[in-house]
């Protein structure tokens, strides 16, 4: 299977401009509230109506606005979970799977499909229920076999565990990878976590006001996001706007300090830097710092360091495990920046 879109949509003052492609594989769309990631799986999907621009799923054209195609929701093959899980609250559970599957046009195998899907997700003994008698937990099963019940070319999952209590979700990300793991097709994934995106995905695609800023592994998206924005949504909590000196030297304005990086400045408008990222003692980029504040965290502490002099504006965070602090902790400290742990980011 495989999905490129390329489209464009205003909105009142938003302007939503999305281009991506994905084939056999689960591609996140990562962003901040109301950056266009649910926008985006709603065109695909057909409820909203790009102004430009074409989607594609397998070759076969869902949408093209020069040659005015635009496929109803029904005949697009696509499954999209809403966030709130859009479960018709006059319909039980079992009522709502068979609508799912009402593209199936003989009703004994719509309602096998129905009873197929309500044991594999463990909903036999709700399938008399209406939405209102179920729990965040249920009704995240009963919506996804509804979506599965339409056998989708394409799984849209929008912000899939944003309704749930947190002590849920780490049970239902399991059943949710599972079905990730049996659906052969392609899998869109929204979310604003950073965690739950690098656990579920094979690519994410970070989104910025409307655009995609950075597209690549996961993997290439922690170590280089690129942007500032980026950084931030895959966790960078130290991030400073840098003066350039030379092409391999920057200045940190809000920590006070110049540092000596292993990629070239130029370019950059920020540098960031993880808080697992800063090493004790002596190194490269090395300076003395007041402890700030310790903050003790269940598993580790989180130091603000402020480099000495009276430059540093912004303190410096630092996360360390708890035995590694109780063993150096003081008042003051030598750190080193590593070069590498350096992100030079564009604004």
């Amino acid at each position: 299977m495989s999905i490129a879109v390329r489209l464009i949509k205003s909105l009142g003052g938003f302007r939503l401009e999305t281009e991506l492609e994905a084939g056999n594989e689960t591609l996140a769309l990562l962003g901040a509230s109301g950056c266009g990631k649910s926008m985006t799986l709603q065109c695909i999907a057909g409820v909203v109506r790009p102004d430009q621009g074409t989607i594609q799923v397998d070759g076969e054209v869902l949408f093209d606005a020069k040659r005015k195609i635009n496929l109803p929701p029904q005949k697009r093959h696509t499954g999209l979970m809403f966030q709130n899980y859009a479960l018709f609250p006059h319909m039980t559970v079992l009522q709502n799977i068979q609508a799912g599957a009402a593209g199936e046009r003989d009703a004994a195998r719509r309602r096998q499909t129905a009873f197929e899907l309500l044991e594999r997700f463990g909903l036999e003994d709700l399938a008399r229920r209406c939405p209102a008698q179920l729990s965040g937990g249920q009704r995240q099963r009963a919506a996804l076999a509804r979506v599965l019940a339409s056998k989708p070319r394409i799984l849209m999952l929008d912000e899939p565990f944003s309704a749930l209590d947190s002590h849920l979700r780490f049970s239902m990300e399991q059943e949710m990878r599972r079905v990730i793991r049996e659906f052969a097709g392609t899998v869109l994934l929204v979310s604003h976590d950073r965690d739950e995106v690098f656990r579920m995905s094979d690519r994410i695609a970070v989104m910025g006001e409307g655009r995609v800023e950075r597209i690549g592994t996961k993997e290439e998206v922690f170590r280089s996001p690129g942007t500032r924005n980026a950084a931030v949504l895959t966790g960078c909590k130290n991030i400073s706007p840098v003066q350039r000196l030379d092409c391999g030297h920057i200045y940190a304005r809000d920590w006070g300090v110049a540092l000596r990086t292993d990629r070239p400045g130029e370019g950059a408008d920020w540098v960031g830097l993880r808080m697992h990222g800063i090493r004790p003692g002596e190194g490269e980029n090395s300076f003395l710092c007041t402890v700030e504040e310790v903050v003790e965290n269940p598993f580790s502490y989180t130091v603000m360091l402020r480099p000495d002099g009276n430059r540093c504006r912004v303190p410096i965070g630092w996360e360390l495990d708890k035995k590694t602090w109780e063993k150096i902790r003081g008042g003051r400290q030598r750190v080193c920046l590593p070069p590498e742990e350096l992100l030079l980011l564009k604004g």
